[in-house]
């Protein structure tokens, strides 16, 4: 397993290279002049270069790009254009929030979308999997702001049970309780994906032969589902969960900013209507770095599922 380890670390570092590099390339191949954007169109020359030269824009491209990979090494990346504050400090307050929201929601998604993708599965082609997937797929139809737009509708405005913005007062049960509605909202969306293709995958497994074998040996139906269907079907499952997951961190930026919540959401849209070059750098970067290393997790989880994968 050690090996198997070191062998995906060594794989993720170039992919995480590449995407330095392309965020690095986009950023710059943007129109218009970043300075022009802080300062606005009659600053003068002799403004304009003291701001370049604040930034690293004076220097040769070679010499930025190497600047920006040893700034990310040592994370250092630089102050806010529009706050001066350094960018490390406003997304150590941002990011918590957004990890917090996008792990309910996998967690709501993950413990209801397969145990009911298990379930229709062993019901199928009747009534219940039917319904079950006319739901998920009616779930995946709708975008996250109108799930979101109809949970404060039902549960804040008519029902008045739970509170639409902010992130509480710091009580943990009051934190609870303010993020029960961006939870759901992303938890509903996975579970709609996670229950299908959990069916689908659970279909096939049970089709197979060792399946059949294990229900000629009289083994317990709950034991043949948890044990050897379920533990067969769980890459494919883990592998939907670690894609999902990136989903999840994009996703939560629109429901972080319905439910007024201070996290990394909040904060790129601010960046980019202000034009802060430099936070929509960082926080390009952070998302990168965030949705590689769950790409890592979910490798490493395979070789703790499959023995025979940390051979291949």
């Amino acid at each position: 397993m050690l090996s198997y380890t070191v062998r995906r670390i060594l794989m993720a570092i170039p992919t995480l290279w590449v995407a330095l590099t392309m965020i690095f390339i986009l950023v710059r191949v943007i129109p218009g002049d970043p300075t022009t954007a802080v300062m606005g169109d009659y600053v003068t020359e002799k403004s304009m270069a003291v701001l370049k030269q604040q930034m690293g824009l004076d220097l040769p491209i070679i010499e930025q790009y190497g600047l920006y990979l040893f700034n990310f090494i040592r994370g250092d990346f630089g102050n806010s254009l529009i706050t001066g504050l350094p960018v490390i400090k406003e997304l150590k307050n941002a990011l918590p929030h957004t990890l917090e929201l996008t792990f309910f929601g996998l967690l709501i998604g993950t413990v209801t979308g397969i145990p009911l993708g298990i379930f229709l599965a062993l019901k199928r082609n009747t009534f219940w999997d039917y319904l079950g997937r006319f739901l998920s797929l009616a779930g995946l139809s709708f975008p996250s702001f109108y799930i979101a737009v109809m949970l404060i509708l039902v549960f804040s405005m008519k029902m008045d049970l739970l509170p639409v913005m902010g992130v509480g007062a710091g009580d943990f049960w009051d934190r609870m309780h303010h993020l029960m509605l961006p939870s759901l909202t992303l938890g509903l969306l996975m579970m709609s994906y996670l229950t299908r293709m959990t069916r689908s995958t659970m279909l096939d497994v049970l089709g197979s032969d060792y399946i059949r074998t294990a229900h000629a040996k009289g083994l317990k139906k709950v034991k043949v589902i948890l044990k050897h269907a379920l533990k067969n079907a769980s890459v494919s499952i883990v592998t939907v969960l670690g894609i999902y997951a990136g989903i999840l961190i994009g996703s939560s930026v629109m429901t972080e900013i319905i439910f007024n919540r201070p996290g990394l959401g909040s904060l790129i849209v601010g960046s980019m209507l202000n034009r802060d070059y430099i936070t929509i750098t960082s926080i390009m970067t952070v998302y990168a770095a965030i949705v590689i290393l769950i790409n890592l997790i979910t490798d490493l989880s395979y070789g703790l599922i499959d023995p025979r994968i940390r051979y291949e």
